[in-house]
């Protein structure tokens, strides 16, 4: 009996802490539901909805670029493209071979296509070749039934029709990099990402990305456990990018081209001298943008890689060269703002000028004879700015050459614009450790030693010689979509008009007088003529010897060691309104070879817009 008793009460017992043990259990497991429905139920949900919902990014059509009469300078073509699905790819590298056969696909397709099919989820599609012919495109949709996983797509492709006539102007676009990526808001990557969508690389498609990308647009899709998509539940549509209007005239633009075209190298710069906008803008030689926009092939980027004249910098804004006597305008006007020298004085050029036991020589040996101010700048005496070289000096040379554009950069509405250098003493020291000698101030008066300016510098000192001293800041575009950009302001820097009157008299003669340097390249209709000043700038320093020996001249030696050859200049003189730079890269005289291209673009500037 007692035996049966201790049964009973062990039974009862472990029938106790089993009960307990469950209850605990069950508790547990309420506790583990109500954290997992309750507390942490909005985040599985959420994760839940992921699952079942994929958000595809549309891509927005980028906004048209034009010229001032609005024709259309860059626009977007229709393309067809060969994309793979990659959740009903069932063999990549068969599925390659198969396109293959009616497409040509090259390694590098190849292993990009495989990478992305392995970085890439189920949903998104992976552009194979999105520059198909129409005729392409019929070949591969009649074969889509036996390539499961491949599609045609239609889009959109940027497109220049006037190629390399705008190049340096638009720029181009190109395929997204990493680079694009990591400079990139996080609000701004899921575009990106859209297979074969493209980004400014150069030019105006660069430098207003913004205006010119537009909005994204998305769709929500249902999609099943492999990704295919089951039913389509919401869409926004993509805001098109805006449409930009630029100050250029495409006529003037192709005139000016063609121009230059002659010569294997240089840059020409026309601007509005009221405005600062740019009317033509030509860097020579070109390139094809269109190269770049499915991605430049590497025979072709090498090509223009090593190309010794360069086609891929823009020389109007980038290059920088020595201006030569096209400085020596904003010489005379640092000699005349600081009450250094008389205009009317003359100064007698025997045909060089003597510092010390050094001779500085003229470019005409014979001399000039006794010439004052104006006569110096139309006959471009070097020994007359020697000599205010010498009494302005450096410093004051370098800040008058600041007001006029030169020697920074002018904030134009196009990238990698180069500030180009006009040095000082302090200059010098801080680059050169070294003190400025004297014989230097007399090399920079005449545009050589360090001094380095751009053809839109030029330009613009030119402008703001004509325009009475108004400092214009030189801008491509003029509205996007149907708002003007307000033009930059041009405040009056506050030069003595007689003293721009002086220089601009001198700048007249240069074209005008018989005695002038480029009197053979005027222009004879009435009411049209044109002034400026004229550059040729020394490649390589020549000694005495060589110069005696008529070594320099520039038919006997190797292209790229010939002088440059330059002008600034305006016109009509009676009342300006076009100023323009050029440079001809190691052409040689300034005034036979730059001077007659600045005058048959100024005669175009004047006929086109019925001046």
């Amino acid at each position: 009996m007692a035996g049966d008793n201790d049964k009973s009460r062990t039974f009862t017992r472990r029938a106790v802490m089993i009960g307990a043990g469950q209850v605990g259990l069950f508790a547990l497991l309420a506790g583990r539901l109500y954290y997992l429905q309750v507390v942490e139920g909005a985040k599985y949900h959420e994760m839940a909805e992921e699952n079942r919902v994929s958000l595809r990014v549309i891509a927005p059509a980028r906004g048209r670029i034009l010229d001032r009469g609005d024709v259309p300078l860059a626009l977007n073509d229709q393309t067809y493209r060969v994309v793979l699905l990659p959740e009903q790819v069932e063999d990549l590298a068969d599925t390659l071979d198969k396109i293959n056969d009616y497409i040509p696909l090259d390694d590098d397709t190849r292993q990009r296509i495989t990478r992305e099919f392995k970085n890439r989820d189920g949903f998104n599609e992976i552009v194979v070749r999105d520059d198909l012919t129409r005729d392409q495109m019929d070949v591969i949709a009649v074969r889509t039934p036996d390539m499961p996983g491949v599609d045609i797509d239609a889009g959109e492709v940027r497109s220049y029709p006037y190629g390399a006539t705008t190049a340096h102007i638009l720029g181009y676009v190109g395929t997204v990099s990493q680079r694009d990526l990591d400079n990139e808001d996080d609000d701004d990557k899921g575009v990106l990402s859209v297979p074969g969508f493209r980004v400014g690389k150069n030019g105006i498609e660069k430098q207003y990305e913004d205006e010119l990308r537009g909005t994204a647009g998305d769709v929500e899709l249902e999609v099943n456990a492999r990704g295919r998509v089951v039913e389509e539940m919401a869409r926004h549509d993509p805001v098109a990018g805006d449409d930009l209007t630029l100050a250029v005239d495409i006529g003037l633009q192709q005139f000016t081209q063609q121009r230059l075209a002659r010569e294997e190298g240089g840059a020409a710069v026309v601007l509005d001298i009221a405005s600062g906008a740019v009317l033509a803008l030509v860097s020579q030689p070109g390139f094809d943008p269109n190269l770049f926009t499915f991605g430049i092939s590497q025979a072709d980027w090498d090509a223009l890689n090593n190309d010794i004249h360069a086609p891929l910098l823009n020389k109007a804004i980038s290059g920088v060269y020595a201006p030569g006597s096209t400085f020596k305008p904003i010489a005379a006007m640092a000699g005349l703002e600081a009450d250094i020298i008389d205009p009317d004085a003359t100064v007698y050029c025997p045909g060089y000028y003597q510092l010390g036991d050094h001779k500085f020589h003229c470019w005409k040996h014979s001399g000039h004879g006794n010439v004052n101010m104006a006569q110096a700048i139309a006959q471009s005496c070097d020994t007359y700015f020697y000599d205010l070289g010498r009494r302005t000096g450096i410093d004051k040379m370098q800040a008058m050459a600041m007001r006029f554009g030169l020697g920074h950069r002018l904030g134009i509405d196009l990238p990698h614009e180069r500030p180009g250098l006009v040095p000082s003493r302090a200059w010098k020291m801080a680059t050169q450790h070294e003190e400025w000698q004297q014989g230097e101030s007399l090399i920079a008066a005449i545009g050589q030693g360090y001094t380095l300016a751009t053809p839109l510098q030029l330009a613009v000192m030119a402008a703001r010689i004509a325009n009475g001293g108004m400092a214009i800041t030189p801008h491509v575009a003029q509205k996007v979509g149907t708002l003007p950009i307000a033009a930059p302001s041009a405040p009056v820097m506050g030069f003595d008009p007689a003293h721009l009157a002086v220089v601009r008299r001198g700048m007249e003669d240069v074209i005008n007088s018989p005695s002038g340097t480029a009197y053979a390249a005027r222009i004879l209709t009435p009411g049209m003529e044109m002034a400026g000043k004229t550059g040729t700038a020394q490649v390589r320093h020549l000694s005495e010897a060589q110069r005696a020996s008529g070594e320099g001249i520039n038919a006997d030696i190797p292209w790229k060691d010939r002088d440059h050859a330059l002008f600034a200049g305006y016109a009509p003189i009676s009342a300006p309104r076009f100023a323009i730079g050029v440079i001809v890269e190691h052409g040689g005289s300034g005034a036979h070879i730059a001077v007659p291209i600045a005058r048959d673009i100024l005669i175009e500037c004047q006929t086109r817009f019925k001046v």
